[in-house]
């Protein structure tokens, strides 16, 4: 029998153990609420709230994809990390009929170890890194860039709209034309002196 099933009740004269023998617990009642009246004062009745999005919606879903690819790119990468180590592992094993007096000779070609590792690397980090986007993607419900700018914008305080990206691009183009004609004339201050 399951510990969770088991009623237990702590009292001091000890009926909890009771229960635990197969004794029936006392009825327990419940206060009910007197009826209300309506009231001409009362306010509209509230509508009941909306049911948050379950696991298998097809929106949840489908932003559940991207963390499922790089969960499968993370164990693929895992995979092919650890058959190149045990390759490596495996190659520095003696044969058979190999003199023991002896070392095994290994050819050993450090550049091509070192880009091997760090493919193997990138491959593991960014595997990881897809994953763990597309989990918070998920969490944080963004399926789209278009969620994701009005989530920023309402943490930021931004009102949307196209006259407001129509302003922070006009100041960008106005810092980026200020940097470049910088840049050009400390070029030609270079040149010239």
């Amino acid at each position: 029998m399951p510990l969770a099933s088991i009623p237990i009740l702590l009292s001091p004269d000890h009926k909890g153990m009771a229960l635990l023998h197969g004794a029936t617990p006392p009825a327990m009642t419940t206060p009910t609420p007197p009826p209300s009246t309506p009231n001409a004062t009362d306010p509209q009745p509230t509508p009941p709230p909306t049911t948050p999005p379950t696991l298998f919606a097809p929106r949840s879903l489908k932003q559940f994809t991207l963390f499922l690819a790089g969960a499968s790119f993370f164990t693929l990468s895992t995979l092919i990390t650890r058959r190149a180590l045990l390759r490596r592992r495996l190659a520095t094993f003696p044969s058979f009929y190999h003199p023991s007096n002896a070392p095994p000779r290994l050819p050993v070609n450090g550049p091509l170890e070192a880009v091997e590792a760090l493919s193997l690397a990138t491959v593991n980090v960014s595997s990881f890194m897809m994953m763990m986007a597309g989990g918070g993607l998920w969490a944080w419900d963004i399926s789209t860039l278009e969620d994701l700018r009005r989530k920023v914008r309402g943490r930021l305080g931004i009102e949307a709209g196209e006259g407001r990206e129509q302003v922070a691009e006009e100041e960008f183009e106005e810092w980026l034309a200020g940097v470049l004609e910088r840049k050009e004339r400390k070029g030609r201050e270079g040149r010239e002196g």
